[in-house]
């Protein structure tokens, strides 16, 4: 009894505060015990990294507690949205393991709330207002003093009904006038001094076509919604915690009875470092050619870190690690990367590939022979057993790996010093050759026969371990390196340069005589391995058969774990 109790216990401590809100309305019977989420995104972009967050917390509160979470796509603005991005929104939330209860859209609405909005005219509730939006804006007042009443704001409802009636129909053009909800414009809320509802959009709607030239704003359609479709639990980032008030005002004007109410909770958006996450500066990058696309792997996209090889577990356990409260920060996105990193870590299937090649020529190896080494797939998981690879005379390594004039340090191949090759044997460096420009292009060594595992001399220890592939039997393939692709830590705070200028020149840098191990001959786009000594990697879409390319996700050192001892 005592051990279920610390369990309830433990597990209590380790709900975040919306759940603890979910658990407490439960407890007192709200909503008649019943749990709904949504996730409502607009398609005008692809989702980000932010998203995933809000995305984890209304899909995971639906599931924890035998709820439903639904999809509604919020396209009140026919101008930016398009159904490109509604396949997309729904593709990524499949590949980060979510399923929805039903799929709606704001637009399903529509009639209702306009309808919704005449009853608000017939009441007294709202009236057209002829100015532009820069005037309304201008007699909004300040958080200290109050606002100025507009002088359409004691228009008779019957001439209010007829001109709303008569924008939908088309007459006027855009911006000639709007819907305003008649509240309080001396309100310390800013967003009740008589806020837009409705405006004039004359452009197709991807659903609807051309049945409407009045749409509703996010802040009218967004909480009725919610009551339309029953949500019980609506869940926004903080930049809508002082929208609340206005939700709750126009759901006391629409709700029927006190049986059923939605409740908005807020939450910490996911901020980045090294990221910018803006969709407008997103779909700039794009537009302006900076990024090859939405997925492109540089991007903060859902669909970007796929191609990257970010796996869903990890972006889930690195949502979990991070949390949520009710203050705003920014997180590193060392991790981020330690999330991939870990999780690669125990799945990724262990491969040789050399990306910078130079030729080693083992001098005292027979020439003609090759032997067939083992290769561990991944010793994580041992159930994975192994694969073989060929051992002969001439070999690729590093570049990196042989240096001339060595300092103290240097524990790779330097002249007189032995190394062990990966899986193979031990090898003393005799020399080098150079070109006529005095760079090195190949590289001699003498390997010592008795140092392969299982024979006497397979013990001797030394300093350095090297991988390889052979000459002969390796293929090639095309490797690109990713890095951040902003150089401020926090890009979107820099305002004295343009997005060009944010931009990190390094961020990729393409590797096209690489050479891989046969293994990798039918890697499939998607499939994940460590390219051991280098990094974790990811066939991209490019792919071919007879032209594989790589993608690099992260690199094998753990920059978060160093950081944090």
């Amino acid at each position: 009894m005592n051990e279920e109790l610390d369990n309830a216990i433990e597990n209590k401590k380790s709900l975040n505060f919306v759940e603890q809100a979910v658990e407490k309305d439960l407890s007192e019977g709200k909503n008649n015990g019943r749990i709904q989420t949504r996730f409502p995104p607009e398609p005008n972009g692809y989702l980000h990294i932010g998203h995933a967050k809000a995305i984890c917390l209304d899909f995971g509160i639906a599931e924890r507690y035998n709820g439903v979470c639904n999809l509604r796509f919020d396209d009140t603005n026919p101008v930016k949205e398009d159904v490109e991005y509604v396949d997309a929104i729904r593709n990524d939330i499949e590949w980060l393991g979510f399923h929805w209860g039903n799929i709606y859209y704001a637009s399903d609405y529509f009639d209702k709330l306009y309808a919704f909005a005449v009853r608000l005219i017939r009441e007294g509730h709202a009236y057209i207002d002829e100015q532009s939006a820069e005037t309304i804006a201008s007699q909004k007042g300040t958080p200290t003093t109050p606002g100025t009443d507009s002088p359409f704001r004691s228009r008779p409802a019957e001439e209010s009904l007829d001109l709303f009636r008569r924008m939908n129909e088309g007459e006027f053009e855009e911006g000639a006038m709007t819907l305003r909800a008649k509240i309080d414009m001396a309100s310390s809320n800013m967003h009740f001094r008589d806020p837009i509802i409705y405006r004039i959009i004359k452009h197709p709607h991807h659903r609807t076509g051309n049945k409407w030239n009045v749409y509703p704003m996010y802040d009218f359609a967004h909480g009725q919604s919610d009551y339309f479709e029953g949500v019980t639990h609506s869940i926004c980032t903080l930049e809508f915690e002082v929208h609340r008030p206005l939700y709750d005002y126009f759901i006391d004007l629409l709700k029927e009875s006190d049986d059923y109410r939605p409740r908005q909770i807020e939450f910490n958006r996911l901020n980045l470092t090294y990221t910018m996450m803006s969709k407008r500066k997103l779909l700039q990058l794009v537009k302006e050619g900076f990024v090859s696309g939405w997925d492109d792997p540089r991007m903060p996209t859902i669909c970007g870190y796929r191609r990257r090889g970010y796996t869903p577990q990890s972006i889930r356990n690195f949502i979990d690690k991070i949390g949520y409260t009710k203050y705003d920060g920014i997180i590193d996105v060392a991790l981020l990367e330690h999330a991939v990193r870990e999780d690669l870590n125990a799945h990724a299937t262990r491969v040789s590939a050399v990306i910078n090649p130079i030729k080693l020529i083992i001098t005292n190896y027979p020439e003609g022979k090759t032997e067939e080494m083992t290769a561990v797939n991944n010793p994580e998981q041992p159930e994975e057993g192994s694969h073989t690879i060929t051992f002969s005379r001439e070999l690729y390594i590093e570049q990196d790996d042989f240096m001339e004039d060595a300092p103290k340090k240097y524990f790779r191949m330097t002249p007189g010093q032995e190394v062990r090759l990966k899986s193979a044997y031990i090898i003393k460096c005799t020399g080098c050759k150079k070109d006529e420009n005095g760079k090195v292009v190949e590289v001699y060594a003498e390997y010592d026969d008795q140092t392969l595992s299982g024979m006497p001399e397979s013990n001797r220890k030394v300093k350095g371990t090297i991988h390889w592939v052979s000459t002969q039997h390796s293929i090639p393939a095309e490797v690109r390196l990713y890095d951040r692709l902003f150089m401020d830590e926090n890009p979107s705070e820099v305002k004295d340069k343009s997005l060009e200028e944010l931009l990190n020149p390094d961020s990729l840098q393409v590797l096209t005589h690489c050479r891989v191990e046969p293994f990798l001959a039918n890697a499939q786009t998607g499939d994940h391995f460590q390219f051991q000594r280098i990094g974790y990697f990811t066939v991209d879409p490019d792919s071919k058969p007879d032209n594989l390319v790589f993608n690099r996700t992260v690199s094998l050192k753990d920059a978060w774990k160093k950081a944090n001892k």
